[in-house]
């Protein structure tokens, strides 16, 4: 592996500007190419950071060890197939790809050849789910709530694909037991697709997990709150901020009251993309797993694809496109 890892970033739409950003910040990294079929876009993100532009990403593959695909949805699996097949390391934008199949192959083919394949779950590096990950061992019942102010960007998916997903891989992670039963309900508010979501999803091990998420909210909220045997969690992923009550000892307190100690943490304003490129970086140097693997983001897809499913939604509702979910 050379001493700076080549990098490219592919799209250089809203959310491709902040990985070839980051890219470029790292010192270990050399952002050698941000690839866009807007050629003006490429050529201004690329010139205000000193790399160059392209519209071809078929072009740069053999120039680069690592690459991140911030494109559509509907085409990570055709950009990712083609990064693994040239032996290029990846970091792929949620939802990992538009189906389970897709996501499925990429895997395999990642596992066959030995790279590192990541996916952006981002939420897994706040620094608030960071400090309670090792503390929740028994999940019980756990309750999110992703409220978002519009915004006309992120509509070639639904809210689940869109903002569930984040809680619902924060859920997978911290819940280690098959799914039972999923329900859910949503309706479409401001685009044609649904903008405002509920789940409820069910795991073989009793623990119930109420998933609610909105793009059509008048504030932001990003709240998860977890109940476990004596303990309870309140994460504020978006103030960064964390209150945990637990139960101490077996005896009651005063008034016949069990004993209670809470916790307030509150942590400083952290950047989760560079934390989540380092760590991709980090994996391909050391050819370990990465935090997020594609295997992750093949099961939150699978999850938010069965919420829509219950939802009654086609496919072609999900993404805009001619087919049913399979």
């Amino acid at each position: 592996m050379p001493q700076h890892l080549r990098a490219a970033v592919i799209g250089a739409g809203y959310l491709g500007r902040f990985h070839a950003q980051k890219y470029a910040a790292l010192e270990d990294c050399e952002l050698r190419a941000v690839v866009d079929i807007d050629a003006a876009r490429a050529r201004e993100l690329a010139g205000s950071l000193g790399a160059p532009a392209a519209t071809d990403y078929h072009a740069v593959l053999n120039d680069v060890d690592v690459a991140s695909i911030v494109v559509p949805t509907e085409i990570h699996y055709e950009v990712a197939r083609a990064c693994l097949e040239a032996g290029v390391h990846i970091l792929v934008e949620k939802p990992v790809t538009r189906t389970v199949e897709e996501a499925s192959e990429l895997v395999e083919l990642a596992a066959r050849r030995g790279l590192v394949f990541q996916v952006g779950h981002l939420e897994r590096f706040n620094p608030a789910i960071l400090a309670v990950r090792d503390q929740i061992t028994r999940p019980l019942f756990m309750e999110s709530d992703r409220l978002a102010i519009f915004k006309p960007r992120g509509i070639d998916v639904n809210v689940v694909l869109d903002l569930m997903i984040h809680d619902i891989d924060l859920i997978l992670s911290f819940v280690r037991s098959d799914i039972a039963s999923v329900r859910a309900s949503g309706f479409p508010v401001l685009t044609p697709a649904v903008d405002i979501a509920n789940a409820r999803i069910e795991f073989a091990d009793g623990c119930v997990a109420d998933v609610s998420a909105s793009r059509v909210s008048q504030t932001s909220l990003r709240k998860l709150r977890i109940f476990q045997p004596d303990q309870y969690f309140s994460i504020d992923c978006e103030k960064f901020h964390v209150r945990s009550v637990r139960k101490e000892g077996s005896g009651l307190g005063p008034g016949g009251m069990p004993q209670i100690a809470s916790r307030e943490q509150q942590f400083e304003k952290a950047d989760p993309l560079m934390a989540e490129i380092r760590a991709f970086a980090h994996a391909v140097r050391t050819r370990t797993a990465p935090p997020v693997t594609g295997a992750d983001g093949k099961r939150a897809l699978e999850v938010a694809l069965e919420v829509c499913r219950q939802m009654n939604l086609t496919l072609s509702a999900v993404y805009g496109a001619a087919d049913g979910i399979g």
